[in-house]
């Protein structure tokens, strides 16, 4: 409890100085907290897929369009048990930046498919009975502030058989995913009212949502349904939701070594501007610290003393920088980028590196204190 005193008038001796240091430390650690909180979600992303369901797109390209009528094919294959074709719309609401996308599907067999997305069944019916009926994502219904029987307007490249590329659609129903919210940003529309109303790709879909009996069969009804579309003008390629979802990743690149990169040249910044201040600190105070050997405080105390101050500094500011950023980390969510808490694992990397970054900037400074002759300082030599 001794030591608590001198701690603290030697971590505040320059205000200024130990608050700009302490704020450094702070951005640096919500910069580490969010980016590595979104690399550990990138990288367990699709681990809670669910492996009763499979995806078909073109072999070419994922933007590929592939015939719808290869629906009645894809049922046929043994092991399947329900399939929904999806078209989509991009579009924009009410300015470009305001992005919306509309799946044009089967609703009852894709909601079927996706027991997580929660819609009364109600609602439901009223899509199917509504030819421009839409169901949106409760995250996207807040953002905008759509309730049931409003009239939405998008404007999309995709041009109508009348020559326009604006849509309208009528709200008849709001669906959550409390699982996943990132997933609450779609529209889901009728298939055959988009398709029949636009001018281009008439009778073709992105991809199929394929639901399988025996998950454990999953590589055998892949199979079967590329062989049915092989060698013709539209092959396809078929995975399993985790596959399907780890290969969406894979397009963005090794995520994980950028940020890694990112938060390793932050910290190799903020390393050189710790030590400076620590050391800056104990060479003011080399006077004082020779009193304190000089009335009996040993060479191991007043090493600890000085490196006490570095880990204060750096575990507090740590600490202050990771809950900041667990406080951000939910609006990466609404972005449809990440989940809605800050892992574990983040503040347990956090922390040790608040420890290894207390060490190799205060070991210097520390060891100077250590080896300080009280004649020589006191001389001012």
């Amino acid at each position: 409890m001794k030591f608590i005193p001198l701690i603290w008038a030697g971590l505040w001796r320059k205000r200024t100085r130990t608050i700009f240091t302490l704020l450094s430390i702070v951005v640096a650690f919500i910069l580490f907290g969010v980016l590595q909180g979104v690399a550990t979600w990138l990288n367990g992303f699709g681990a809670g897929s669910h492996t009763n369901r499979l995806y078909v797109v073109s072999r070419i390209s994922e933007i590929q369009p592939l015939p719808s009528g290869y629906l009645s094919h894809i049922t046929r294959v043994a092991g399947v048990r329900q399939v929904a074709q999806v078209a989509a719309l991009v579009g924009s609401y009410q300015q470009p930046t305001n992005t919306v996308v509309v799946l044009a599907t089967d609703p009852r067999a894709l909601f079927a498919l996706y027991p997580e997305w929660r819609v009364a069944p109600q609602q439901l019916q009223a899509l199917t009975r509504t030819r421009t009926g839409v169901i949106v994502g409760a995250r996207v219904a807040r953002l905008y502030g759509w309730r049931v029987g409003d009239v939405i307007p998008i404007r999309t490249s995709v041009l109508k058989n009348d020559g326009t590329t604006n849509w309208s659609f009528q709200v008849v129903g709001i669906y959550d995913s409390p699982d996943q919210p990132s997933e609450e940003d779609r529209m889901i529309a009728n298939y055959e009212y988009i398709d029949e109303a636009r001018h281009f790709e008439r009778g073709t879909v992105f991809a199929f949502v394929v639901g399988i009996d025996d998950p454990s069969s999953a590589t055998r009804i892949c199979a079967a349904i590329d062989a049915r579309f092989a060698n013709s003008a539209d092959e396809t390629l078929t995975q399993d939701e985790k596959e399907y979802i780890q290969g969406q990743i894979r397009q963005l690149g090794d995520v994980g070594s950028l940020l890694n990169a990112i938060v390793g040249a932050v910290f190799f910044t903020l390393l050189f501007l710790t030590g400076n201040t620590l050391t800056q600190s104990v060479r003011e105070r080399i006077p004082e610290l020779a009193v304190l050997k000089a009335i009996g405080f040993a060479d191991g105390s007043v090493t600890l003393l000085v490196l006490t101050e570095a880990a204060l500094l750096c575990s507090a500011a740590a600490l202050i920088g990771l809950l900041a950023a667990a406080a951000l980390f939910p609006a990466t969510a609404a972005l449809g980028i990440a989940g809605t808490t800050l892992p574990a694992k983040v503040y347990a990397i956090g922390l040790l590196i608040a420890v290894g970054l207390a060490l190799m900037s205060g070991l210097p400074p520390a060891w100077r204190a250590h080896r300080l002759q009280v004649v020589e300082a006191l001389a001012g030599r």
